[in-house]
């Protein structure tokens, strides 16, 4: 296994130099075919998103594998590399496969847990499977990495709570409503945030959406997205009272929902429960519709002291998520072990069964007045005895696969027995 990876990312990197790292996804494949064209570069892989670059490869056991993705680098960007070294990491062996299992696990993400890097790492496999590039080792690890990431959402919660204001709305209102689904969405104020909240909300199952902005061409465009139903601003409590969820977020100076105005949404909704989400800074919904029996108002404050929680549970369950990732490592560095193991054992197998056939037949001559049955109680003799001098050096070199004094007992074993 000879295995070296080279990268930046978000914690090394400003975005200057990210963004003259990045390798566009459409351009992966030429990118990594023209990795693994060059001499002594066995496969390839590379990872390219807003946060991070990174070129995985597996190179011949007698190479020096730094120079060789230095030059692809370079000649790629066609730049010296000299001022972007202080921002590159590199990993060898062993490291390189923890590194690819965190990775692909999000336990390296900007944000902790989240889950759009296992389908990026996804894409970055099938871009080098489509020329050719992973077929060995590095394969395997990136098959593992899959696994792992699979099973660290499996067994632990990192991504399971919402770690973004505008993601804090959806958990918030399934507390309210147990299910979003054919819950309908009010917007006021088509900012970013309220965008990305009504996004959420859909995707958790809510099913219509009405947009309202003092620009009415802005509401226009916002409800376009959406396929929902852009309100005249004047005219927003002539359908508010449709709505189950209530999202605003405006510059006014006053509030845009005052306690006698939600009271009588109640009552148009004969006290269905509304769950408004006050993102603005003043804010847009009088405190006081707290007070208001099945009313329940989370401003922006609110949101975060959520999005604080979560991340410190993100936090605690990622010391498990690390655990289960050392333990898939040490699996993965025993499995490619006992790959470096194999050869010698073949040899070893094939340098007895040599010497014991080589001694048959120099004894063939004062073996032949032996009865066909006498013969072959004399083959499974020796070969019982091989065996039994082959079990314990191939149980040892199995059993040491993977720990660090493998490579030395290998050495020592093809000494004893003249293995070449």
């Amino acid at each position: 296994m000879n295995l070296v990876l080279v990268g930046i990312n978000h914690r090394t990197a400003p975005v200057e130099v990210r963004e003259r790292m990045n390798i566009q996804e459409s351009r992966l494949p030429g990118a990594v075919a023209n990795l693994v064209q060059r001499p002594g570069i066995r496969e390839g892989l590379i990872l390219s998103t807003c946060n991070r670059v990174e070129v995985a490869a597996s190179v011949e056991d007698d190479v020096e594998a730094e120079p060789l993705l230095r030059r692809f680098l370079l000649d790629y960007h066609r730049c010296d590399l000299a001022p972007w070294e202080p921002y590159f990491y590199w990993r060898r062996q062993e490291d390189v496969v923890r590194h690819l299992f965190r990775v692909a696990s999000s336990l390296d993400s900007m944000i902790l847990g989240e889950p759009q890097i296992l389908g990026q790492v996804k894409r970055a496999i099938a871009a080098a499977r489509e020329v050719g590039a992973l077929s060995g080792v590095l394969n395997e690890v990136m098959n593992q990495a899959l696994s792992v990431a699979r099973r660290v959402r499996r067994e632990t919660a990192l991504g399971s709570a919402a770690v973004s204001v505008s993601y804090a709305a959806v958990e918030l209102g399934k507390k309210i409503f147990g299910s979003l689904n054919g819950k309908t969405v009010f917007v006021i104020g088509a900012g970013k945030m309220s965008e990305l909240s009504a996004k959420h909300l859909l995707q958790a199952g809510a099913r219509a959406i009405f947009v309202s902005n003092r620009t009415y061409d802005r509401a226009l465009e916002m409800a376009a997205a959406f396929q929902g139903t852009a309100i005249h601003f004047e005219q927003i409590f002539d359908t508010m009272d449709q709505a189950d969820i209530i999202i605003s977020s405006t510059g006014a100076p006053h509030f845009i929902v005052r306690k006698d105005q939600a009271e009588r949404l109640l009552q148009a909704r004969k006290n269905r429960p509304i769950f408004f989400v006050d993102i603005a800074v003043p804010r847009d919904i009088d405190p006081a519709v707290n007070e208001l029996d099945n009313a329940f108002v989370y401003d922006i404050d609110d949101l975060e002291q959520v999005v604080d929680a979560n991340k410190k549970q993100r936090e605690r369950e990622a010391v498990w998520a690390e655990e289960i990732v050392n333990q898939e490592v040490q699996r993965m560095a025993r499995r490619l072990a006992s790959r470096d193991v194999a050869p010698t054992i073949v040899a070893l197998e094939e340098r007895l069964s040599r010497i014991r056939q080589n001694e048959l037949d120099r004894f063939r001559g004062r073996l032949s007045t032996l009865t066909t049955e006498q013969r072959e109680a004399v083959e499974a003799l020796t070969r019982g005895m091989l065996n039994k001098i082959l079990h314990g050096p191939i149980s040892e070199l199995k059993s040491a696969a993977g720990r660090p004094e493998h490579r030395a007992l290998v050495e020592l074993i093809r000494k004893i027995f003249g293995v070449d």
